[in-house]
């Protein structure tokens, strides 16, 4: 089966620029990455090719030979690799394009690729109003921070030498067999520079371990897993390079009276049987003060009442939600005297024939019980 010309397997022009081209390739490789894709067969191939065409395209050279031959450039000798051309320098590739997709950034950051510190992530817990209504909070994170002696440098003399293990080029090359790769130097970390005299306070890192209080803004509406970014307040790279960003993720602790779903909030509402079963007015509480409330005669336990915009409003705009409260009727308990009497004359009026007038769950319930038995029994 003859090859697919390389342009087409990237999708662009063949007056493509390095940058597109890199982006091309950089989202085919997210789209067909055998890890991102285990269930596909057919993903390892799709991505073995447009790693194959992004090698020979992104090289001056051979793209000026592909552009002129085509696929033959690479067969036969021609191209002095033999028909397995773009898996020759595998490191060039996952170093420059996997490092930018995946954050490695280790396995073959050229010199001068801008590194940055560790983000961080703290965890913020709040009381449910302090989610709902927004609040300022102040917080102490432990991190790297800049070293004052020798300003990030990690010198103690601010002087730097060129590296003795990359000769200042930033990058090795390793052979292994056929294989040659080059990867990051592991002495100066790609920078092709290294330092003589180790900061005493340091030790060269160029970056100290201390505990920083920090203030965060939590806006109004935010819920459980919501992220709010500080950029820059994460870990100071090595050497005093760019800080990473610190991730404050909310935490709502459980309320004593109100459940959150989205943007309602419920709540259970305990009435004495006589008012479910009169009708009542009752007073329940909300997030902003109490709301009045009408239980009509004869609610049962479960019923729903909504109080409309009692809820929350989210982070994110929308209206406001509801709140839902929920009844439950509660069987009295320490009866006096009296408060029996007047129970046991209540139930003696009921009279068995036709109790399904005051106890209409009661008896379909019986009425199922019996249907049930005669399945069981016949």
């Amino acid at each position: 089966m003859s090859k697919r010309d390389y342009y087409e397997v990237l999708g662009v022009q063949r007056s493509v620029t390095e940058v597109e081209l890199k982006k091309s390739f950089r989202r085919l490789a997210m789209k067909y990455h055998p890890d991102r894709c285990p269930d596909d067969p057919h993903a390892q191939e799709k991505f073995k090719e447009a790693k194959e065409a992004y090698e020979v395209l992104s090289d001056s050279q051979k793209r000026s030979m592909y552009d002129q031959y085509g696929h033959a450039a690479f067969e036969g000798g021609m191209g002095g690799r033999g028909s397995g051309a773009g898996f020759g320098d595998m490191g060039d590739i996952f170093g420059d394009i996997f490092g930018d997709i995946f954050g490695g950034g280790g396995g073959g950051g050229g010199r001068g690729r801008t590194r940055r510190g560790a983000d961080l992530r703290y965890i913020m817990e709040l009381d449910l109003e302090e989610a709902v209504f927004g609040i300022e909070k102040k917080f102490d994170i432990p991190t790297q921070v800049l070293c004052h002696h020798c300003n990030g440098s990690g010198s103690e003399d601010g002087k730097t030498v060129s590296c003795k293990t990359c000769h200042g080029h930033g990058r090795v090359r390793m052979q292994n067999g056929i294989f040659s790769i080059q990867q990051t130097c592991p002495h100066c970390a790609g920078s092709g520079r290294a330092i003589e005299k180790p900061c005493k306070q340091c030790h060269g890192e160029g970056r100290l371990e201390e505990t920083r209080t920090l203030s965060v803004r939590i806006p109004a509406g935010v819920d459980n897993g919501d992220r709010i970014r500080l950029t820059g307040q994460g870990e100071v790279g090595p050497a005093g390079t760019e800080a990473g960003d610190l991730y404050v993720e909310v935490h709502v602790r459980e309320h004593a009276i109100f459940q959150r779903d989205g943007t309602h909030l419920y709540c259970e509402l305990p009435i004495r049987f006589a008012q479910a079963a009169l009708g009542a007015e009752l007073l329940v509480p909300t997030l902003e003060g109490e709301a009045g409330i009408t239980i009509p005669p004869e609610t049962q336990t479960g019923q729903q009442f909504t109080l409309r915009g009692r809820g929350v409003k989210s982070v994110r705009g929308g209206r406001t939600g509801d709140l839902i409260c929920r009844v439950m009727v509660e069987t009295p308990v320490r009866l006096t005297r009296e408060q029996r009497e007047l129970l046991e004359k209540l139930e003696a009026t009921f009279v068995d024939g036709d109790a399904g007038q005051h106890t209409p769950r009661a008896k379909t319930w019986m009425d199922e019980v019996k249907q049930f038995w005669s399945r069981v029994t016949s």
